[in-house]
């Protein structure tokens, strides 16, 4: 039973994530031989100001265009 859990920051609309976890679901089944059906998908957004990249947040790498 493979837990796949998935970190990003908010902007993908609800359809998107949704695409997203079935691809991912089917790529797990397909390079892993996993089952889908007890595939576990999990999406985590992170508000940008709490990520860091290189000693700076994505909110202020967004800012300058990073």
């Amino acid at each position: 039973m493979p837990f796949i859990n998935v970190k990003m920051t908010p902007g993908p609309t609800a359809e998107q994530k949704a695409d997203f976890i079935k691809r991912v679901t089917a790529l797990a089944a397909e390079v892993l031989g996993k089952n889908p059906a007890t595939t576990h998908v999990v999406i985590e957004e992170i508000a940008p100001d709490s990520w860091g990249i290189a000693g700076e947040t994505v909110a202020a790498r967004k800012k300058r265009g990073a």
